[in-house]
């Protein structure tokens, strides 16, 4: 099993920057990838970014290209997701997940972490 816990949210006004943390422990392996997914209130769940198990490859949905950057510290086992100019548009759940990265897998999630942006 691996645990993950996510810290780092909370209340921000328009423009503002945030940075997630994501910390993961138990028997994690050197090919799992991670990635930060967010739900907005009434809306599916959403990838927002991902990092490869190498550490060399990132991927960012379009509405967060160029704000938001995803890196990891292999030696401490953390994710990060650093967050600039928020808008209220980024309003939602932030939660981190990890898996087998060649199948595609998110096996285990983190509880979440509340992001609010105010106008």
């Amino acid at each position: 099993q691996v645990q993950l816990v996510e810290s780092g949210g909370g209340l921000v006004q328009v423009g503002g920057s945030l940075r997630l943390s994501c910390i993961a422990s138990g028997r994690t392996k050197s090919t799992y990838h991670t990635g930060w997914f967010r739900q907005k209130p009434g809306e599916e769940r959403e990838l927002v970014a991902r990092i490869g198990a190498a550490g060399s490859t990132t991927w960012y949905h379009y509405s967060v290209k160029g704000r938001f950057v995803i890196s990891r510290d292999a030696s401490t086992g953390t994710t990060f997701l650093q967050m600039n100019d928020l808008q209220t548009a980024d309003t939602a759940i932030y939660s981190c997940s990890t898996g087998e990265e060649k199948f595609g897998l998110w096996d285990y999630w983190g509880r979440g972490t509340r992001v609010t942006v105010s106008s």
